[in-house]
Parts: structure tokens; sequence; C-alpha cells
């Protein structure tokens, strides 16, 4: 009776006699795939070829099915991510916070609103603004220290913004309605 693979020690298994002259020339794991091996009989044999597993290199595979979907959690956090990265991108390269973080606003914005998930629709014009609002707490300089200057500067970053956090959280609210009107006609007509 053959041992189990987990109790047999590490190297090439070793087979039961009297199998015949064919047995004995497959070669083990441990030799060289192309050397030869003498049978019982003398005649030489040819080892069988090992199968390799090849990977696609410089390829991607065809996409199948649908593509990868946020949760609602997932989409605060890219949300949050996202506008933090924009902003200090902002900040390094023009001191301040200003178009740049704008526009990142709403790539976030769209971004959320397309790759959230269905049942998760609501999460998208949710989390932008916090994030937006996280952003601007973080990264925007504060004059004065404290609870009271931190609401200051955080009153008056998205008031002189609010032309931009209508716009992203307006875009993600019309997308996630469309793509809940269309959910909803395309469950009519199953």
């Amino acid at each position: 009776m053959e041992q189990s693979i987990r109790t047999q020690p590490p190297g090439p298994r070793r087979r039961p006699p009297g199998r015949g002259a064919a047995d004995a020339a497959v070669p083990g794991p441990s030799s060289p795939p192309d050397s030869r091996l003498r049978t019982a009989s003398g005649i030489r044999a040819v080892p069988r070829p090992r199968l390799r597993l090849r990977l696609p290199v410089g390829r991607s595979r065809p996409r199948t099915g649908r593509p990868a979907r946020l949760t609602a959690i997932g989409a605060g956090v890219a949300a949050v991510a996202g506008m933090l990265v924009v902003a200090g991108v902002d900040r390094l390269l023009f001191d301040g916070l200003g178009v740049l973080f704008g526009l990142g606003y709403l790539v976030v914005c769209f971004q959320l609103a397309v790759r959230v998930r269905s049942c998760d629709l609501p999460a998208a014009p949710i989390s932008g603004p916090i994030a937006f609002a996280a952003a601007l707490v973080l990264v925007q300089p504060v004059a004065a220290h404290g609870v009271t200057g931190q609401v200051v500067a955080l009153a008056s970053g998205l008031a002189l913004r609010a032309g931009w956090l209508f716009t992203g959280t307006g875009l993600a609210a019309a997308i996630v309605a469309a793509r809940f009107v269309a959910q909803r006609r395309f469950r009519r007509t199953r």
C-alpha cells in the first residue's frame, strides 16, 4: 500500500516493486529533463516531457464578466484617498488649493458614481462632499489655532469652493439617478 503524500519524506516518490520494466523507465522529479535512463532489460528510454505552465507576458487576458464595483465603505475610502492625493498635489504644485483641486473633485465624484455597486448607489453622492471637507481640513492651512480656527477655516474653504462642491455632487447624483432608473427598467423587462 502506498503512503500518503503528507506522510512521505521529502524527495522522489518510491514506487512499489514488481510493476515491470515500463515503470523503471519513467524519470523521477529529481532527475534532469534531458537525461536518459536504462530499464531493467538494458534498453535506453527517453523520459516524458514535463508540463510547463505558460503565463502571458506583456499581454493582459481579455476581461470577462462585470467590472469590479466599490462597496459603500470602499467608495468612502476611495473618495477620501483620491481627494487627499489631489489636494496634496495641488498644494505642492501651486501652494494652495485651487482649480486642480476642483477638477480633481469632479473626477473623483464621476468615478465614484460610475464604480459604486448598484445596491450602494446613495454612497456616491454622500461620500464625495465628506471627502471634499476632509481634504480641506487636513491640507488647507489654518491661520488661527484651536477648534474655532478649524471650523472657520472649513466654513470659509467650503464657501469659496461651493461651485466645485455643488457641481461634483450634482454630477454624482445625476449619474446615480440615471443608473437607478436604468436598473429599474432592466428589472421590469425581465
